[in-house]
């Protein structure tokens, strides 16, 4: 076996792409579509966005103080991608994507009605890294899909049909292969 040396670069993948939604006040809101997104906490909940300063939302989440990461299903993948190649700027992209704002009592930020799973943020902290900015933020809330709890009350993620990102494509996650802990159970 033998290994090729590569200069650093981000190799970490796969990825979720998540849609994260943002707003000013008195304006529209806007998505932005990110792959650089991430769990730091579990205790308190908290959440890491990188964003290029030169995007649009950078400056509204950096205003407002909040965003909102909406989690993407295959049916939302090509909004998901045109989300990501188009600015604000210049697009209403719930608009022209026929996607549905969601007002929850967690804050003024809408999430993305049409997505299984959003997670609602309040920026703690923002931290300059190079090409992006990292946005720490606290969860203050989750709101799910009802179409996705299963008979016993629990929500199934797994039915929610959620892509990843890998090195600049898609992809739909596969079959499942184990669950945590699966390697030390004791066999009965």
């Amino acid at each position: 076996m033998s290994k090729q040396t590569w200069k650093p670069g981000n190799m970490l993948y796969p990825l979720p792409a998540v849609m994260v939604s943002c707003k000013r006040q008195a304006e529209k809101a806007n998505i932005i579509t990110l792959a650089w997104a991430g769990t730091v906490c579990s205790e308190p909940a908290m959440v890491s966005i990188s964003v290029r300063p030169e995007r649009y939302s950078h400056d509204i989440i950096s205003e407002s103080g909040e965003f909102v990461i909406n989690l993407v299903t295959e049916k939302l993948l090509a909004a998901c991608d045109w989300c990501g190649v188009r600015s604000g700027r210049d697009h209403d992209k719930f608009r022209e994507w026929k996607l549905h704002e969601y007002t929850s009592e967690f804050m003024e930020t809408p999430a993305i009605l049409e997505s299984p799973v959003n997670i609602y943020c309040r920026v703690k902290s923002v931290t300059e890294l190079g090409s992006h900015d990292m946005f720490l933020a606290d969860v203050v809330g989750v709101t799910v899909d009802e179409a996705y709890m299963d008979k016993d009350g629990r929500f199934d993620l797994s039915a929610t049909d959620l892509i990843a990102y890998s090195h600049g494509e898609y992809f739909a996650l596969g079959e499942k292969l184990g669950k945590f802990g699966y390697s030390v159970k004791k066999e009965k």
